[in-house]
């Protein structure tokens, strides 16, 4: 006689189909939060800085699922969909992850005159000191210093310092409160680039302070930027800060600093390009031709760098959150860039980034 065939109940497969579909949902969100236009509210602007984390959960949680589904023919008529989107959802992000890049240091050992380099680090407030901060931003060549969370006082020492070495520096800084030490931005700006002015009448961010330097002469506008993090409390300034920043990258601009943002979260903030503002997914698309931010273009995506996490220097580069930036615009391309990991122990919990430009059309 034949075998009996077991049937799938109508119960087991509805709960199969909401499972899948809760699945399917949940890697929506994790994978392209945009599509919904959840990349900058709350608990997902949260998440999505820690792709490569996200994944190796989500892959870990696979492999359970291939274990009961190949022991338990109901746990494959249940579970069958939610493995099917989980191994999609680690599959399309390890080819984003790939796409933008997962270290490709490039430190020119030559450069010319009309090359602009860029060292940023947010400092935690001082904490590396000057000695550590002018050691590097020399050994870089850094004709541009940027450094969230440092006072004024860390600047001129660092000036001083790197002076004495032969790069003297002029130094900008804008404080919000001289008891707060997080509160202040300073800018270094070698001489050789021409003089410079800060400007404070086209409005800052919010919570901590951004400096804008306007050239006297026919250089760029360098802007040190330091937006607020995305905490509970501070969503909507955040967004406040983004919107205006990107605003600010237009014409001939190189901005630097600690963004508290990912490449995700600025997801529609880019200009329309010929390519119609794709500033998102690159794959197979050159990344010089998409703005990121404004007129901007993301130096570490430009490089293939995109993946490599600045923040926190408790973590390895590829499961951290890459919210610090060198961007620029259409003037400039990057000809060298570094997710700097030498000074992890150093006392910021930031990395330091490094970016070459040299003129587009030079």
């Amino acid at each position: 006689m034949p075998k009996s065939v077991r049937r799938t109940s109508p119960g087991t497969a509805i709960a199969a189909i909401v499972l899948a579909l809760i699945t399917l949902a949940a890697a929506t969100v994790l994978f392209a939060p945009h599509l919904l236009g959840l990349q900058r509210t709350i608990f997902v602007a949260q998440a999505i800085p820690f792709r490569v984390p996200i994944v190796i959960g989500a892959t870990v949680l696979l492999f359970g699922l291939l274990i009961a589904i190949a022991s338990s023919r109901g746990a494959r008529r249940l579970l069958g969909g939610v493995a099917i989107v989980l191994t999609v959802f680690v599959v399309a992000s390890v080819g984003l992850v790939a796409s933008r890049g997962i270290g490709d240091p490039n430190v020119p050992a030559e450069y010319s005159a009309e090359d602009i380099r860029v060292l940023s680090w947010n400092t935690r407030g001082d904490e590396p000191g000057s000695p550590a901060i002018a050691t590097l931003a020399i050994d870089y060549g850094a004709d541009v210093v940027v450094l969230p969370e440092t006072t004024e006082e860390m600047g001129v020492e660092i000036a001083n310092l790197m002076a004495e070495a032969g790069s003297p520096m002029w130094v900008h800084t804008r404080t919000f409160d001289e008891e707060y030490r997080a509160t202040s931005t300073t800018l270094l700006i070698a001489p050789d680039l021409g003089d410079y002015v800060v400007v404070t009448d086209e409005g800052d961010t919010g919570t901590l302070p951004t400096v804008i330097a306007r050239p006297l002469g026919t250089g760029p506008t360098i802007v040190a930027a330091h937006p607020v993090a995305p905490t509970p409390l501070n969503m909507d300034q955040w967004e406040t800060d983004l919107e205006w920043l990107a605003g600010l990258c237009a014409g001939n601009v190189i901005m630097a600093g600690d963004f508290n943002a990912t490449i995700d979260h600025l997801v529609g903030l880019g200009a329309t390009d010929s390519n119609g503002g794709s500033n998102w997914v690159t794959l197979g698309e050159p990344a010089e031709t998409a703005y990121d931010f404004g007129e901007c273009v993301d130096g570490a995506r430009a490089t293939g760098n995109g993946a490599l996490g600045t923040w926190t220097t408790g973590l390895p580069p590829l499961l951290g959150a890459q919210i610090d930036h060198v961007m620029a615009t259409s003037q400039w391309r990057f000809t060298g860039f570094e997710v700097v990991t030498s000074v992890d122990r150093a006392g910021s919990d930031h990395r330091p980034v490094f970016a070459q430009l040299s003129p587009a059309y030079a």
